[in-house]
């Protein structure tokens, strides 16, 4: 069954929903997760934004720990599935760490994001502290013996976000320091489906994406945390019915790990 709502998840509701999270995660063992940030900030000099993937993993990992560690987290969206894929649960959380009349950011992604519902108001004076998320985070997934398998889309600053907000640091200084730290907090099997979809023969945004594999969004807007949650999960499991078990076991295989633009 696809449950259609996502739900948004408040100081006064952050502690019962992460009970809830931590009673299925037990029988839900895929998990997705999408970043809502101010947009991209830094790039790297002479490179047009265009261009990012001639960057080495290296140099793309330099200009995204720049913005990770400049910029604030505005939501994140997670989402539980069922082993099959037939039952989603899905959170969007919403922090108040980011202050849009004076925190850095990219305006035109401010724009766009006001567009698509966020209330930067409500946030700042009723989001979750993250460090508050974090801790809470951390009880119920850094558990040893979970054996979750996590998916993004474009993955690399989703996770970059979460780790910062799960160390309360800065990102390491090394791209394999960066690595250890995926490993630690989320395990053995971390894919980002924008590379896996190529050997799909498709390519580009989410969007994109479910639009190629005829799949509608059954709740919320693009860009919302927690609708692109359900989506990335979504697409995962359709990607799975278009070959065997055995054939996309394999696929999984090559991609542990490999994160755009860090590969």
């Amino acid at each position: 069954m696809l449950s259609p709502e996502i739900v948004n998840v408040w100081p006064h509701n952050l502690m019962s929903e992460f009970n809830r999270i931590d009673t299925c995660v037990s029988v839900f063992p895929y998990v997705s997760i999408d970043a809502e940030f101010p947009g991209i900030v830094y790039h790297q000099i002479n490179i047009p934004k265009h261009s990012m993937e001639s960057l080495s993993p290296a140099e793309f990992y330099a200009v995204m720990k720049r913005n990770v560690d400049a910029l604030k987290l505005i939501q994140l969206g997670l989402t539980l599935s069922s082993s099959d894929g037939r039952s989603h649960y899905s959170w969007e959380f919403n922090f108040r760490d980011f202050d849009s009349d004076h925190d850095l950011q990219n305006p035109e992604s401010i724009s766009f994001l006001k567009r698509q519902g966020i209330n930067f108001l409500k946030n700042k004076q009723r989001g979750i502290e993250s460090w508050v998320f974090a801790v809470l985070f951390r009880r119920i997934f850094s558990e040893p013996g979970k054996n979750l398998k996590w998916a993004t889309f474009h993955g690399p600053y989703d996770l970059g976000f979460l780790i910062k907000i799960l160390t309360g640091m800065e990102l390491p200084e090394s791209l394999d320091g960066f690595m250890m730290l995926v490993r630690g907090f989320f395990g053995d099997e971390v894919y980002d489906l924008k590379e896996v979809v190529r050997v799909f023969g498709l390519g580009g945004g989410l969007e994109g994406v479910a639009r190629s594999l005829n799949l509608e969004r059954v709740t919320g807007k693009r860009h919302k945390a927690g609708s692109d949650s359900l989506m990335i999960m979504r697409v995962f499991f359709e990607l799975k019915r278009k070959c065997s078990e055995e054939e996309m076991n394999r696929i999984l295989q090559r991609f542990k790990y490999r994160l755009y633009g860090l590969s």
